[in-house]
């Protein structure tokens, strides 16, 4: 499925909820409405809206939030879309609060990945970001995770004043365990506009001033937008997304789904489908198919990261 600048777009990130229990600094700071629960897609709709997609070309889904695990019978949700033909990874991305208690079941299911957000080592600074004395618990599911052999990585957002002197430490994780360690440059959303991240050249000064042999690794380019870096000294490996220092909008290949059964075609720019009008409307599987392959067309060529002053929050859209 390509849009009018050739780009096969075959990954989904589905959000399941705008629920969070973490009200971190630059996602969802305040108290907001939620979305009432008969506007949110039930998870037949999501799993209808993914059969057509994937006999439409895409072959990778994201699960997110707000906390995905926050909504009943996500677990058996994602089991549901292991068994969709023609999706061949199936992935989640989880703050790691109530991970632990479903580990076991997502390793039964042979998840493809988890992605756990963790923008500190620091009890302290966690509980400052987040609003939640939840570090520990969410490490543990970490070292459990690793230990049950679901791929991780682990996802950071630096900010200048925040966590940045948790750069160094947090890529270290990398020499130690075989995950994934992801520095992402802050995006302006909501009302986060006030604060300023460190951008990914600054962040590969830094880890190549300790890391002498970091390389970026192309083999490693995945279904996202992250570059990929490795070293002789470390079981895992590093990834850098700037959105705003490093454009990658040329090679975008995803569309997001929201919990209200929006499907968006790009983060940040509001075209898109109102798929939860067709669905419970009437529409059935070919005139939603239609209407996507026309949609797409309008999939902007570049997001508007850099002129748009009124943009909604992260949490709402499912990052």
């Amino acid at each position: 499925m390509k849009d009018t600048f050739s780009r096969d777009l075959r990954y989904m990130r589905i959000s399941i909820t705008d629920r969070c229990n973490l009200r971190c600094s630059y996602c969802r700071p305040e108290e907001i409405p939620f979305i009432p629960h008969d506007q949110i897609l039930r998870y037949e709709e999501i799993l209808r809206i993914c059969k057509i997609m994937a006999n439409m070309g895409v072959s990778a889904v994201r699960v997110t939030g707000g906390e995905p695990l926050m909504r009943k019978g996500c677990v058996g949700f994602l089991q549901a879309l292991k068994d969709t033909p023609g999706l061949e990874r199936v992935t989640l991305t989880s703050n790691g609060v109530f991970l632990q208690e479903h580990l076991q079941a997502l390793a039964g299911l042979k998840l493809d990945g988890l992605n756990i957000s963790l923008d500190t080592l620091s009890p302290e600074r966690y509980q400052k970001i987040t609003g939640f004395d939840g570090f520990r618990q969410v490490w543990a599911a970490i070292e459990e995770s690793i230990e049950l052999g679901i791929p991780v990585k682990l996802n950071f957002v630096p900010i200048q004043g925040v966590n940045e002197a948790d750069i160094l430490s947090m890529a270290n994780l990398a020499r130690e365990l075989p995950i994934g360690v992801r520095f992402i440059e802050l995006m302006p959303s909501g009302e986060n506009q006030a604060l300023r991240g460190v951008s990914t050249e600054t962040i590969l000064a830094l880890l190549k001033a300790e890391y002498a042999d970091l390389e970026e690794d192309h083999t490693q380019r995945g279904f996202g937008p992250a570059r990929y870096f490795k070293s002789g000294q470390m079981k895992g490996n590093i990834g850098l997304i700037g959105a705003l220092s490093d454009n990658f909008c040329a090679t975008c290949n995803r569309l997001r789904l929201t919990s209200e059964g929006f499907l968006q075609f790009c983060l940040h720019h509001n075209a898109g489908i109102d798929l939860r009008g067709m669905l419970r409307g009437g529409a059935d599987d070919v005139v939603i198919a239609q209407a996507i392959e026309i949609g797409i067309r309008d999939k902007p060529e570049r997001h508007t990261l850099h002129d748009e002053t009124n943009l909604n929050f992260m949490s709402r859209i499912g990052g």
